[in-house]
């Protein structure tokens, strides 16, 4: 038995092994808007439900321990005291992995990870149009737990308004535990899937993804191509270059024979044979090479 004392250890070195040790974590996807309405969009793990009267839901963006700054959520969240809480299931993981990014101030991050705006009722703050269960709520506190890199802020929520995609309930008026297929967070890039195990998604931050936004339109457009698709061919610094990626195909017969006379759908099927093995880089170089 290894034991570990708080006061010994690095933050980064606690922080990893609490969040390997304590999972699967809901995923508090929150939306939040500035002073000046701009949205933010971003996930966090550290939540919870608390109280069913009144209705409270508790998430807690921590600040970084990096450099001991705070996250434009916690911010918006002092200034409006409103947020949106949206569920994440699998069908959107990948985009909102991409959506924790950490992009400039002003960046739209519901355009980056392709998420829609829907206004809500009773806040600012808009709801991620794909999300499976919409909490619009008001922020009743936020308590600071320190002020170091790595302290949490609980951001105490009530609920408001309970929004629920109707293709989730069963025919009780009951939210089906299958059909929401919600995902949680894990320690390091893992995730778990309910019912089906776990599963990998790279961290989006030792660089800044491209952004659904800034995908071909044949790609952005594609019928062949998933949300969580276009979450990982988002998730890049850069896009290939024609020759390089012609020079990587032609390095590989398989794929050279394969795409030679092949329609666009084609292509996007075969690329999308890659993305499902989680190889973008492979996936990439096939579709920037016609």
């Amino acid at each position: 038995m290894i034991t570990i004392d708080p006061s010994v250890v690095s933050t980064g070195k606690l922080h990893g092994l609490m969040l390997g040790a304590i999972g699967p974590r809901p995923i508090a996807f929150a939306s939040t808007v500035d002073a000046n309405g701009n949205p933010n969009l971003s996930p966090f793990s550290f939540f919870n439900v608390f109280s069913a009267n009144p209705p409270i839901l508790i998430f807690s963006p921590a600040r970084r321990v990096r450099d001991n700054t705070t996250k434009h959520t916690l911010e918006n969240a002092q200034t409006t005291k409103e947020v949106v809480i949206n569920i994440v299931n699998y069908d959107i993981v990948q985009q909102m992995s991409l959506s924790s990014t950490e992009y400039p101030e002003n960046v739209n991050e519901f355009i980056k990870s392709g998420l829609t705006m829907v206004p809500s009722e009773k806040v600012k703050a808009y709801r991620v149009g794909e999300s499976p269960v919409q909490f619009e709520c008001k922020v009743n506190d936020i308590v600071p737990m320190g002020n170091e890199g790595g302290a949490g802020n609980l951001i105490i929520c009530e609920v408001l308004l309970m929004h629920i995609n109707e293709n989730v309930m069963d025919q009780n008026d009951r939210i089906d535990q299958h059909k929401i297929d919600q995902v949680a967070r894990m320690g390091g890039n893992w995730y778990t899937r309910a019912n089906k195990g776990m599963f990998e998604v790279p961290k989006p931050l030792s660089t800044i993804g491209i952004g659904i936004d800034v995908l071909p339109e044949e790609i952005k457009n594609s019928t062949i191509f998933t949300g969580n698709d276009l979450g990982k061919l988002a998730n890049v610094e850069r896009i290939p270059e024609n020759t390089a990626a012609l020079a990587f195909v032609n390095k590989h017969d398989n794929i050279k024979d394969k795409i030679q006379q092949a329609n666009q759908i084609e292509i996007h099927k075969f690329a999308k044979q890659y993305l499902d093995q989680d190889d973008i880089d492979t996936a990439w170089n096939i579709l920037a090479a016609k």
